[in-house]
C-alpha cells in the first residue's frame, strides 16, 4: 500500500464494550494505519447484539450534535467521514449534519442493515432513512443482504458468477458515485465487487469456513485507511479482504465466535505497511 500523508477520519458508529465490532474496531486499525480517528459514538453498549445476550444500552441523542458543534469550533477539517451502524432515525440525521457541515470530507457510509437475507433486530424502520443518506455518499460498502434491501431486490441464496457480482454492484453505482458489494460468494471463494463511472473490479479470496461478527467493520475500517493512503479502490478493496482473511486464520477455531476474530496482534501488519 502507498504511503501519504496522516488523514484525520471522524468515525460515526456504536461502541461495544466486548465484542470486537465497530469503534473499538475501527480506532485501533485507522490508528495503526497511521492516521487519526476521531471518535463519535453514538449509542454505548455492554457486548454487540449478535450472541452475547441482550446488552445494557445506553444512546446518546444530544451528545453528537455537541460533538459536530465543539469539532467545528475548533476549526478541524476532516478528511473523511465514515460511518458503520446506526441503530436510530437520529443517528442517521446526525450523519447527515457531519456531510453538511464538512462538505469537502470523503463520505463513506457503511450502509448496516442485516445479514444473511434478515434485517438485523429493529433496522427495517431504517431502510428509507439509509437509501437517502447512501445517496449522499462517496462510497458505501454493502453485503449482498444490504445490497438488494438498498435496492428493493430479492436476496437469494446461491454463488455468483463473476458477471452477475458486477451488475449488482453497477445497479447501486447508477444512483451512488462508488460502491463496492462484499462477501458475494462464488464457488470456493467470497469475492467484492467494484463499480464507479466505467470503473468495475472484482477481488477474491478463498472461502473461510468460519463466521464472526465485526469482520464487516474490520474490512471497512482497512479499506478506509488504505484508500486515506492514496490508493486505488480496487487496491483498498484487496488489503482490506486480504487483512481479514488473515484475522480469521489467526484466531483459534475453538474460540467463542461471538467475540470475533483477533485481528489486534496483526496490527503491526498494518503499521508495516505506512
Amino acid at each position: 500500500m502507498k504511503q501519504s500523508a496522516p488523514k484525520t477520519i471522524l468515525c460515526i458508529h456504536d461502541l461495544s464494550g466486548m465484542g470486537r465490532c465497530s469503534l473499538a474496531v475501527a480506532a485501533p486499525v485507522l490508528a495503526a494505519m497511521g492516521h487519526q480517528p476521531i471518535l463519535l459514538p453514538t449509542a454505548l453498549l455492554s457486548t454487540h447484539t449478535g450472541g452475547l445476550g441482550k446488552p445494557a444500552i445506553h444512546n446518546l441523542p444530544d451528545y453528537g450534535e455537541a460533538a459536530l458543534q465543539h469539532y467545528k469550533e475548533l476549526g478541524i477539517e476532516f478528511d473523511c467521514i465514515y460511518s458503520g451502524y446506526l441503530a436510530a432515525p437520529q443517528d442517521q440525521q446526525l450523519v447527515h449534519k457531519a456531510f453538511d457541515l464538512w462538505p469537502n470530507a470523503l463520505k463513506i457510509v457503511d450502509p448496516v442493515l442485516g445479514d444473511h437475507g434478515k434485517f438485523y433486530s429493529g433496522m427495517e424502520s431504517l431502510l428509507d432513512g439509509m437509501r437517502e443518506l447512501c445517496r449522499k455518499a462517496d462510497l458505501i460498502l454493502p453485503n449482498q443482504t444490504e445490497a438488494c434491501l438498498l435496492l428493493q431486490q430479492p436476496y437469494t441464496e446461491m454463488d455468483f458468477e463473476p458477471e452477475q457480482a458486477q451488475q449488482l454492484a453497477d445497479a447501486l453505482s447508477d444512483t451512488i458515485q462508488k460502491a463496492v458489494v462484499t462477501g458475494l460468494p462464488m464457488g470456493k471463494h467470497l469475492a467484492c465487487a467494484g463499480s464507479y463511472g466505467r470503473e468495475r473490479f472484482l477481488v477474491k479470496r478463498l472461502r473461510i469456513n468460519r463466521n464472526y461478527p465485526g469482520t464487516g467493520d474490520l474490512f471497512a475500517s482497512v479499506l478506509v485507511g488504505a484508500l486515506l493512503r492514496g490508493n486505488a479502490l480496487s487496491a483498498a478493496v484487496d488489503a482490506a479482504a486480504g487483512f481479514v482473511a488473515e484475522a480469521i486464520n489467526y484466531t483459534d477455531p475453538a474460540a467463542e465466535p461471538a467475540l470475533g476474530v483477533w485481528f489486534e496482534p496483526l496490527l503491526g501488519r498494518l503499521c508495516e505497511r505506512n
